[in-house]
């Protein structure tokens, strides 16, 4: 298959001129302009009519026009009200789009998706916000189906990491998820061209959190403290965030059955589930 030609940077920056706006660095605005891209993250949602997406962040309108060509309903959420306005107009014959002009991070999704309890979620989003915006769909009362998200390539090689190499982000997504890079995603790739590389991300949602604890929030609020110092051996890292006595640590680890020298991203959820359930008197 050829290679479909991206859009080149001066024509980003003429269809953002010609619509009287400028890319907002405070809203962390860097726009997809290559259509090779876009179609990977297409492909890797899995599309079909019965479909509901959820888009953060749709920008320009590039996914938006071919998520309606392809899907029952999409809910394009952006926060630039100049951007919102400008889909509207672009699309304004698609009759399954619906453009919210909000802060994703302060919708209503329950009154949004109004019942609908199957929808996937695609996304090129502001960086700075990405661990607020994986939590919120994690911890929502219906969680979606699929995620495919765009990362900063760093964040995306720590979500989808080995065990050994684990962090708190990384933890939680295995809860619910199985992550997998789909593609990396040069730079210049975006307009105008960030600092960083990214990378696709497609979060394969779990019918069941891979732990039953019955108080998520709490259970992670555990792991997060044993992230701590995650450079630091477990006992001093896991003493530091419960704000213990390392030797009491020590103490919660021995009877656990894990090694105390070890670092917090060597253990897997279910470790930090029993280690969970050891601290909390239940084993």
């Amino acid at each position: 298959m050829p290679h479909k030609k991206a859009r080149h940077p001066d024509q980003a920056h003429r269809l953002l001129r010609s619509a009287g706006l400028k890319a907002r660095k405070g809203l962390g605005q860097n726009f997809l302009i290559d259509n090779s891209i876009r179609d990977a993250i297409l492909d890797a949602a899995v599309l079909s009519s019965a479909d509901t997406v959820i888009e953060i962040g749709p920008g320009f309108g590039m996914l938006t026009g071919e998520l309606v060509k392809r899907v029952g309903r999409v809910i394009a959420v952006e926060l630039d009200n100049a951007l919102a306005g400008r889909i509207r107009q672009k699309l304004k014959n698609a009759a399954n789009l619906e453009v919210i002009s909000s802060d994703i991070l302060n919708l209503d999704l329950a009154g949004v998706l109004k019942g609908e309890k199957n929808y996937k979620v695609v996304a090129n989003i502001p960086y700075y916000i990405t661990s607020p915006i994986l939590h919120l769909f994690l911890h929502a009362a219906v969680r979606p189906s699929l995620m495919v998200i765009m990362l900063q390539k760093e964040v995306a090689l720590a979500v989808t990491s080995p065990p050994g190499k684990l962090n708190f982000l990384s933890v939680s997504m295995r809860i619910f998820s199985r992550p997998e890079i789909i593609c990396n995603v040069p730079a210049v790739s975006f307009y105008p061209v960030p600092a960083v590389d990214s990378a696709v991300v497609k979060f394969n949602m779990l019918e069941r959190p891979a732990v039953e604890a019955d108080n998520l929030d709490k259970f992670l609020e555990f792991v997060h403290c044993g992230f701590s110092a995650q450079r630091k051996k477990l006992r001093n890292s896991l003493a530091l965030g419960l704000k213990i006595n390392p030797e009491v640590s020590g103490k919660i680890l021995l009877k656990a059955g894990i090694d105390a020298m070890r670092r917090p991203g060597t253990l897997s959820p279910q470790e930090w589930y029993h280690l969970y359930r050891v601290k909390e008197g239940n084993v």
